[in-house]
């Protein structure tokens, strides 16, 4: 009886040292998806959802709910925030016909409005209110700039998520650098090898988001933070400058190299199933009869088909009614009068997964840039119909890599729709070229969404990983681009060639008047003596 007791008991310890182990190496997560738009959303919660497999317990603030609950992740849901952006998400159409500076200045609005309405969610305020212990807080980047005070409120470090791919907002926050003259405005659609036009663009866009940053938006957002959190120590400025790590939704196989600091990493595409998940019968049935193949559209989770204007809306009818193809189309209602027989509607699809089908052939696309990442990780080339934001850059890249097209929605016609589809469909270089990038995305040594967990837990373990911190967050202006040591330097340089040219006009001014004058003396003399002999 003895051995089994003393057996048990070592079982016991082994079994309960285990937990403890299990317990110490878990952390807890604060994950802040504020915006009302679903495809940021879906890259968050997929990162929720990889820390949860890993062990940890995440916390999800956000207007969406996880369709399967986890045991690890808690949510709590903000549904004001849906109804600050609805009139945005309502009036895209609108907005877009407005010039590109009405455009900004509507969007940072948003962003304002959006922010303010998290933090005066009464669920959000009694939440603040409650003495958690955070390993981190992971916000999205994405016009919120007050929500990053949740970090010091929790007494936890920064770590930001860039959804929209890297863009002023988020690589300010670690120091990456970004030149203008070969780093475009995400909100342009030039390449990285710009002309001389396109480089002066540029820098002009560029220095007007400075502007237009600095003297009107952050101090609004400053405004928010100091309102929302009074007690937090840190400058509202110099809070942004701590950030602890920035996860990219971004890699370079889909746009093109650019420098990056050490605690900016890129994870793009790590919301993406590997492994295709079964379609609803009706779908799958729907794909599987198609005998030249499917064409999936979609315009985005914001941009609803069912508010486009009749004409557009007939356009496209009257496109896909003539394709031999079946088509499905995410369209917002149970009735669309004069739908072709080739065409499923439906106000959801699991997009992904039908990418991720060997018969659908191509996609129609807004060009978000989750929608093609999707589109390149399954192979698939796509026209893309671009409203607003970075949809012109994604869809102007895709074009310039030859797997995409693109259709300008002020002149969308049926004509013009059909000739960028059979484009597409009927190129086999469009196929390779896309299968080519796609490969090329797949090639790497670990999954985008193994590469952030690690990245998060290290930062955890590291408290805060201070080390990866660039000594650039701690200079200005004149300091980072070393104009006073230009000017020092330079200006000195200058102002010795200076004096040196200076004091050999004046030697030769001297020397000169030497020569001038001894002449003129000799002369003189030459004159004295012929009055002298005379």
């Amino acid at each position: 009886m003895q051995p089994i007791r003393s057996i048990t008991r070592c079982i016991s310890i082994f079994f309960l040292l285990g937990c403890l182990l299990s317990c110490a190496s878990a952390y807890n997560y604060l994950v802040v998806l504020h915006t009302s738009a679903r495809s940021h959303y879906n890259v968050g919660s997929a990162l929720a959802k990889g820390l949860a497999a890993a062990g940890h317990q995440v916390t999800i603030i956000s207007p969406f709910q996880l369709k399967k609950p986890n045991q690890n992740i808690t949510e709590i849901s903000v549904p004001s925030v849906s109804e600050a952006m609805k009139d945005n998400a309502d009036n895209l159409l609108e907005s877009s016909k407005k010039p590109i500076l009405n455009q900004i200045l509507g969007f940072y609005e948003m962003g304002i409005n959006i922010t303010k309405a998290l933090l005066e969610d009464p669920i959000i305020k009694e939440y603040k209110k409650s003495k958690q212990n955070f390993d981190a807080v992971i916000c999205e980047v994405f016009l919120n700039e007050a929500l990053f005070g949740f970090a010091e409120h929790f007494n936890a470090p920064l770590i930001g998520l860039g959804t929209f791919g890297a863009i002023s907002w988020n690589t300010d926050l670690v120091g990456s650098p970004s030149p203008p003259s070969y780093i475009p405005h995400a909100l342009l659609k030039f390449s990285d090898h710009m002309s001389l036009v396109e480089r002066v663009g540029n820098l002009a866009f560029l220095t007007y988001e400075e502007i237009f940053m600095n003297l009107y938006y952050l101090p609004k957002q400053e405004e928010v933070y100091r309102k929302y959190f009074p007690n937090n120590k840190q400058d509202f400025y110099d809070m942004r400058k701590n950030t602890a790590l920035v996860l990219l939704n971004q890699h370079v196989s889909l746009s093109f190299p650019r420098p990056y600091s050490p605690n900016m990493i890129e994870v793009g595409g790590m919301h993406i199933n590997r492994k295709r998940q079964p379609l609803p019968k009706d779908i799958e049935d729907f794909i599987n009869g198609a005998e030249h193949g499917v064409i999936y559209f979609s315009m985005g989770s914001n941009l609803k088909s069912k508010n486009l204007p009749l004409e557009k809306r007939q356009a496209l009818i009257e496109t896909f009614g003539k394709l031999k193809q079946r088509v499905l189309w995410k369209f917002e209602d149970t009735n669309m009068p004069g739908k072709p027989e080739n065409v499923f509607i439906s106000d959801w699809f699991p997009q992904d997964d039908i990418l991720a089908h060997k018969k659908v052939i191509a996609f129609i696309t807004h060009g978000g840039l989750l929608s093609t990442t999707e589109s390149i990780y399954h192979g698939k080339p796509f026209v893309g119909i671009p409203i607003f934001g970075d949809q012109f850059l994604n869809m102007a890249r895709a074009e310039s890599n030859g797997y995409g097209v693109t259709v300008d929605f002020k002149e969308l016609t049926s004509e013009k729709l059909t000739n960028a589809i059979e484009r597409i469909i009927s190129s086999p270089e469009a196929t390779k070229k896309v299968l080519d990038m796609s490969a090329r995305y797949k090639d790497q040594k670990e999954l985008p969404l193994e590469r952030a967990v690690y990245w998060v837990e290290h930062v955890s373990r590291h408290k805060g990983a201070k080390y990866l911190r660039s000594a650039s967050q701690d200079l200005n202006f004149v300091q980072y681009h070393n104009l006073d040591a230009i000017f020092i330097l330079y200006g000195g340089i200058f102002f010795i060639l200076y004096c040196l040219i200076l004091l050999i006009r004046l030697a030769f001014r001297g020397l000169q008047e030497f020569f001038i004058n001894r002449n003129s003396q000799a002369s003189q003399d030459k004159s004295k003596s012929k009055v002298k002999r005379n």
